[in-house]
């Protein structure tokens, strides 16, 4: 019974809104996304070299994401100004 609920709540998308708040579903998806290229990348893994590696590849994608937000924020602001 527990496995057609999981499975039924599956079947809709997600309603993601177009607000600010909305990106912060960003975060979990940026940190799962460095977690299994760090697992797959690193020959050895270390608990202190794995977790340093990771949150160093998280902030590099959340900063150059918001370099590229900047960006195109001033580019559409030039464009409709």
């Amino acid at each position: 019974m527990i496995y057609l609920v999981v499975l039924a709540t599956l079947t809709s998308p997600e309603q993601i809104g177009t607000t600010p708040q909305s990106l912060l579903w960003l975060l979990p998806l940026v940190a799962s996304i460095a977690i299994v290229y760090k697992a797959t990348k690193l020959s050895t893994i270390t608990t202190a070299n794995f977790v340093k590696e990771v949150i160093v590849l998280f902030g590099s994608i959340i900063v150059f994401m918001l370099i590229t937000a900047l960006v195109l924020f001033v580019f559409a602001w030039l464009v409709t100004e």
